[in-house]
């Protein structure tokens, strides 16, 4: 613990528990977003804010399943990030839907907010079909369509580098959808309904094709093949190879290095620089978290409890 203290000075942690040191992990991730906002320029503070709505996201899928798993609220708030909701000024309402007692309060207390149509949609089929995936794919969905739209308001510099940020994280939201729906089976018509149209690599009838799969080894070879026809990467993929074990993991590794590999022949442009460096932090110190940090601690944790 003390070499995470080491990179992550400000860290507190109060039990050695895997969920409250990914808490705490994340809450200094979000500190550091909170930082960069302070000193940005308004178009990257806003888009930024738009990125901080994955953990306000991440907060209503832990208040919904709180509730119907029947958690006490003092349970429930263990689990919230409250510091995204500072940064995106939206305390107030995840108070108000940590004091709720049902399903229907929630979704009356977000009619007026962006989140309105997932949640009614989501919460309708959950309430007939006992099945928070389709919820959770509504919300997960409405995030990527937002950073889209939030494109939208960059100037051409920001674009340029934002735009292509925001698609190589859709693509890998599309990927992971197909391979959740393989793996569980998912009703095809029912999972297309919730893939982004903002394309990379692969448009919409590649994405069609993977869709349609019964089984992940299809799934690996033919993304591959994919990879290697396309003639801006194919050079570069022969480099990296899918591990079936961490499927998405190693997938989203490939995207990294890919977009680092493309802006970083462009530094020596001062307003591509400021953007790219940004993001670099950010992309850089989620990786870290997410693909070294909390593996090992839960291999270390699973060592102590075994």
């Amino acid at each position: 613990m003390e070499s995470i203290k080491r990179y992550y000075p400000n860290i507190e942690i109060e039990d050695y528990t895997t969920e409250n040191i990914e808490g705490a992990l994340i809450n200094n991730y979000i500190m550091l977003v909170g930082k960069i906002m302070h000193f940005s320029p308004l178009n990257m503070r806003n888009f930024l804010k738009k990125y901080l709505m994955k953990f306000e996201i991440q907060n209503l899928k832990q208040i919904i399943i709180s509730l119907i798993i029947g958690r006490t609220q003092e349970e429930m708030r263990r689990d919230i990030n409250f510091l995204a909701e500072e940064y995106l000024d939206n305390t107030d309402l995840i108070e108000k839907l940590l004091k709720v007692t049902t399903l229907d309060e929630i979704q009356i207390l977000l009619k007026r907010t962006l989140y309105n149509v997932a949640i009614r949609e989501g919460l309708l089929y959950l309430k007939k079909n006992k099945e928070i995936f389709v919820l959770e794919a509504f919300l997960d969905q409405l995030y990527y369509k937002h950073l889209q739209l939030q494109l939208q308001n960059l100037n051409k510099d920001e674009k340029t580098i934002i735009s292509l940020f925001v698609k190589y994280k859709t693509e890998i939201y599309n990927l992971n959808l197909i391979y959740r729906g393989i793996t569980n089976n998912v009703e095809r018509s029912l999972l297309k309904q919730f893939l982004v149209h903002n394309y990379l690599f692969l448009d919409e009838g590649k994405l069609e094709y993977l869709l349609n799969l019964t089984n992940l080894n299809d799934f690996v070879s033919t993304v591959e093949i994919y990879f290697r026809n396309i003639a801006e990467i194919k050079a570069f993929f022969i480099i990296f190879k899918i591990d079936q074990k961490h499927l998405i993991r190693s997938i989203e590794e490939f995207y990294i290095s890919y977009y680092f590999k493309k802006f970083k022949i462009k530094i020596d442009n001062i307003a591509y620089f400021t953007i790219f460096k940004i993001l670099e932090v950010l992309i850089i110190k989620e990786k870290e978290i997410r693909f070294e940090i909390l593996p090992k601690i839960i291999k270390i944790n699973h060592k102590r409890f075994r």
